[in-house]
């Protein structure tokens, strides 16, 4: 898979995603340091990544906007470090490969993953 890390994610995690036959870059790499939410969304969906992020406005993002993509997975763990969190983040990206890439947005901690299918819509209410 293609997947850009978020600023607020060590650049470490470039080389576990590699070392585990991944495309990964850090935004730091790519893009502006003080870039949008939304300018960060727009490049990993115009260029077929997911993103891998610790922050929770990209659901927000994605929910208001009802994007089909693209897939976002949120690590909620207290230890984001890729030395404690790596194979929480490779197991989902293997587990929910399919969901990935179809669209999804994933929030996973160390207990449970909770998968949602692109695009997000608010229930209607009458």
């Amino acid at each position: 898979m293609k997947i850009l890390i978020d600023m607020n994610l060590s650049p470490a995690w470039v080389s576990v995603l590699e070392e585990a036959g991944h495309t990964a870059f850090h935004w730091s790499t790519v893009g502006s340091l003080n870039a949008s939410d939304r300018e960060i969304l727009l490049w990993t969906k115009t260029n077929g990544y997911l993103l891998f992020t610790h922050d929770l406005n990209f659901g927000a993002i994605l929910a208001v906007t009802e994007a089909e993509g693209p897939s976002v997975i949120q690590i909620r763990a207290q230890d984001i470090s890729p030395h404690h969190a790596k194979d929480l983040l490779l197991n989902t990206l293997y587990k929910f490969a399919e969901n990935l890439q179809q669209g999804a947005l994933i929030s996973v901690d160390e207990e449970k993953s909770r998968v949602r299918l692109l695009p997000l819509r608010r229930e209607k209410t009458d």
